[in-house]
């Protein structure tokens, strides 16, 4: 019986190594593209999640599942910390929906499945690292920004959108803030990454164009 016991704990042991190993993979990951939540967070949450249905198992005989749901409702408390807004969008969804994988990650390692752990933080790993690049691809050839570009009289609009033209930019008017002579517009622009560099360029050398920001 004794001989069991120590068996069973040298088990629990291994598999708490393997998600803290497994938390480190993917939190090297986050930490080399230098994001929110690095290193240590995901080692945590990875161990965490492991030791928390390795004790909802032991503990909860006739309802395993107990302990188990709550790790669900913790990892979104964490995911929602790190969710923040940018000027153009939100940011954090990604590294919070990877604390999300890497809890799932932890609880299949503190279940004793192994191999389906090893399988999902290798696809983990493949989605942050190689459809980076796609993203990339999808955002050179289309990129959105809003530009906030200042101008000292209202016909210089037409001048604007001739600009945005040339550049072969998609455009929309937002809103507009008018300030003692001061007219300041709001676009949306769409288009090739290239595109927005040159206008750029042109809106530095346009004397017309009294300031711009994006």
């Amino acid at each position: 019986m004794e001989f069991l016991q120590d068996h069973s704990i040298q088990n629990e042991l291994l598999l708490i190594f393997i998600s803290v190993l497994l938390g480190i993979l993917i939190g090297a990951e986050r930490e080399y593209r230098n994001k929110s939540a690095g290193l240590r967070t995901f080692i945590l949450v990875c161990f965490g999640s492991c030791l928390f249905t390795i004790l909802s198992i032991k503990i909860g005989v006739e309802n395993p599942d107990r302990l188990a749901a709550n790790i669900i409702t913790g990892i979104g408390f964490l995911g929602a910390g790190v969710i923040f807004k940018g000027d153009n969008k939100i940011d954090g969804i990604t590294t919070a929906t990877t604390i999300w994988a890497t809890a799932s990650i932890g609880m299949a390692v503190g279940s004793g499945y192994v191999y389906l752990s090893l399988l999902g933080t290798v696809l983990v790993l493949l989605i942050l690292s190689s459809l980076n690049y796609l993203q990339n691809f999808i955002d050179n050839n289309h990129k959105i920004r809003e530009y906030k570009i200042s101008v000292s009289d209202s016909e210089y609009i037409e001048h604007c959108e001739d600009l945005f033209r040339q550049h072969h930019l998609k455009y929309l008017m937002m809103r507009q803030q008018y300030t003692e002579g001061n007219l300041a517009t709001i676009w949306r622009l769409t288009g090739k990454n290239n595109h927005h560099e040159n206008l750029i360029k042109s809106l530095m050398d346009d004397k017309k164009i009294i300031a711009y920001q994006f």
